[in-house]
């Protein structure tokens, strides 16, 4: 069986779900401007599986345990995307044409207080929001949006209906 996308680096992301059904969106730390949201994603390493990389990520990106999640659903196959020409220029010499990922969908099972976006370095994201699933393709950059709807698409099931979440109930 050929491997599919041989060019694109393999890769995980990760849905997080609070309670109510709305999902974990980090600001990259460093970036400004519109589009600088996203989920928590990163490269798998040779010795571990792909579910491994993902809860692997999700700490070192956010602080959160895999005793604070409860898995929801994965996405069959591989999504992929090509790095536009301006970011393969950054990379130099860089092997890969674009990045292919499994999704993984989660329960959040603890706090916004659990979180520790500074956990492990180097710093991914500078700060977070939960948001309606369907509102995060228009959140994240150009080139990444054909992926974010097909996850919203997957994981739609696990989701809310409405596009905004409660106000927060907490003090301080």
């Amino acid at each position: 069986m050929t491997e599919p996308y041989p060019e694109h680096r393999p890769n995980v992301g990760v849905v997080l779900f609070n309670a109510e059904g709305f999902v974990w969106f980090g600001k990259r730390f460093g970036a400004e401007g519109p589009w600088c949201w996203q989920f928590p994603q990163g490269g798998v390493d040779e010795d571990e599986t792909l579910e491994q990389a993902s809860l692997r990520e999700l700490h070192e990106e956010t602080g959160i345990t895999s005793d604070l999640v409860a898995p929801l659903g994965m996405t069959e196959g591989w999504l992929a995307y090509d790095f536009p020409p301006e970011v393969l220029a950054q990379f130099g010499k860089n092997r890969w044409k674009g990045q292919k990922q499994r999704w993984f969908a989660y329960r959040y099972l603890g706090t916004d207080e659990d979180f520790n976006l500074t956990a492990v370095p180097p710093r991914e994201f500078s700060k977070f929001r939960w948001v309606a699933l369907s509102e995060t393709p228009a959140l994240v950059i150009s080139w990444k949006r054909q992926v974010y709807a097909r996850v919203v698409e997957a994981f739609r099931p696990f989701s809310v209906t409405r596009t905004s979440p409660a106000p927060s109930k907490r003090k301080g």
